[in-house]
C-alpha cells in the first residue's frame, strides 16, 4: 500500500523534475527525431534529383511552372540543410545546446521556407488552372518574367514576416535553455498577433486561392471529351492530393496560431503541428514526380543506372513518357485543351 509520504514524494518529484525529463516528453522527443531523420533521408536525395532536373529545363527552355517548382525545390533544400540542427535539439530533449546565434538563424530559415512553400504551391495551382482555362491566351512570352517576379515577391514576403525570430528577445536565464519556445507574457503580447497575421496572409488566403484553382481545374478537365479516362483521373487525383498535402502539412500549424490568440498562450500541441510541416519537404518530390515527365524520366534513368551497376547482365526496358495536363511542360497540354474546346482533332507532336 502506497503511503502518504510516498505519494507526496512522487508528486513533488514530478513537479520539480524539468519538463524535458518526463517520460511523455521523452517519447515526444524520440518521435520528433524519427520524423526529422525520415524527412531528411527521403527529402534530400529526392529534392536534389528534382533540383538538377528543373535546372536543366530552365536553362534549356524555361516555363513558368518550371521556375515555380525550381524555387519550391530550393526552399525545401534550404529547409533540409538546417534540419540537422533540429535533430540535435530533439536529441537534447528540446534544449538548445548549440551556439546561441544558430538558434535565431535556424528558426528564421525553418519558418521562412515553410511559408515560402505555401506561396509557391499556391502559384503552381494558379498556373495549372490558367493553363487549362485559357490555353491559347495563356501563352504570352511575358509569363516567364511574371513567374520570376512572383518568386521574388514570395521570398520577400516569407523572409519579412519570419524576421520576427530576430526581433523577439528570448530570455536566456538558467531556467530557459530552449530555442524560440518559452516566452514571457510581455513577449506574447507582440508575438501572438504577429503569428495570427502570418497564418491569415501566408496560409488562409493562399489555401483559399489554391482550392478555387484546383476545383475549377478539375471541373474543366471533367468536361473535356478528348482526354483519356486514365489521364483525367490521374490529373484529378494529383490536384486533390496536392490540396490534401497543403491542408495536412500546413493547416494544424497555422490553426495553432489562431488558437494561441484566443487562449493568449502558445498551445501545448504546437510542436506536434510543426512536425507535420516538416513532412512537406519529403512530400513535395511526390508532387514533382507526377507533375513533370522530365522528373519521371530522370528518376527512371537513375534507377536503370543503379540496376545496371548492381546487375550488369540485366537489360533495361525502354519506358517513354507522354505529356499530360498536369505535366510541368504546358505546351502540349495547352494545345490539347485548345483543340478539345474548339472541337478539332489534336495530333501530338
Amino acid at each position: 500500500m502506497v503511503t502518504t509520504e510516498a505519494k507526496a514524494f512522487f508528486v513533488t518529484t514530478m513537479l520539480t523534475v524539468p519538463a524535458n525529463m518526463r517520460p511523455a516528453d521523452d517519447i515526444s522527443c524520440s518521435f520528433a527525431l524519427f520524423v526529422y531523420i525520415t524527412t531528411f533521408l527521403i527529402g534530400v536525395p529526392a529534392n536534389i534529383l528534382a533540383f538538377c532536373t528543373f535546372c536543366q529545363k530552365v536553362r534549356r527552355k524555361p516555363a513558368p511552372i518550371d521556375i515555380l517548382l525550381l524555387n519550391l525545390t530550393i526552399s525545401d533544400l534550404i529547409f533540409l540543410a538546417f534540419l540537422p540542427f533540429k535533430m540535435k535539439e530533439a536529441v537534447d530533449d528540446m534544449n538548445w545546446n548549440l551556439p546561441y546565434f544558430l538558434c535565431p538563424v535556424t528558426g528564421f530559415l525553418f519558418f521562412s521556407t515553410i511559408y515560402n512553400s505555401t506561396l509557391l504551391l499556391t502559384a503552381v495551382s494558379v498556373e495549372r488552372f490558367l493553363s487549362v482555362a485559357y490555353p491559347v491566351r495563356f501563352t504570352a512570352p511575358g509569363r516567364v518574367v511574371h513567374a520570376q517576379l512572383a518568386c521574388v515577391v514570395f521570398w520577400i514576403l516569407s523572409v519579412a514576416h519570419c524576421s520576427v525570430v530576430f526581433v523577439m528577445q528570448l530570455d536566456k536565464d538558467a531556467d530557459n535553455t530552449t530555442c524560440y519556445g518559452n516566452f514571457s507574457d510581455v513577449q506574447l503580447i507582440t508575438l501572438l498577433p504577429v503569428r495570427l497575421e502570418m497564418s491569415l496572409v501566408l496560409f488562409c488566403v493562399p489555401f483559399l486561392i489554391s482550392t478555387f484553382c484546383y476545383v475549377n481545374f478539375i471541373r474543366i478537365l471533367s468536361r473535356l471529351p478528348n482526354i483519356s479516362q486514365h489521364r483525367r483521373l490521374r490529373a484529378i487525383g494529383l490536384a486533390l492530393g496536392t490540396l490534401l498535402v497543403f491542408a495536412l502539412c500546413f493547416g494544424p500549424y497555422n490553426v495553432s496560431h489562431m488558437v494561441g490568440i484566443m487562449q493568449n498562450k502558445v498551445p501545448t500541441w504546437r510542436n506536434n503541428a510543426i512536425l507535420l510541416t516538416t513532412l512537406n519537404a519529403c512530400l513535395d518530390p511526390i508532387i514533382f514526380y507526377f507533375s513533370s515527365s522530365d522528373v519521371r524520366s530522370t528518376l527512371s534513368l537513375c534507377l536503370k543506372r543503379i540496376k545496371a551497376k548492381l546487375n550488369p547482365k540485366a537489360t533495361a526496358a525502354h519506358a517513354g513518357t507522354t505529356p499530360d495536363p498536369m505535366d510541368s511542360t504546358h505546351s502540349s497540354s495547352q494545345r490539347f485543351v485548345a483543340a478539345a474546346k474548339s472541337g478539332t482533332n489534336y495530333t501530338p507532336r
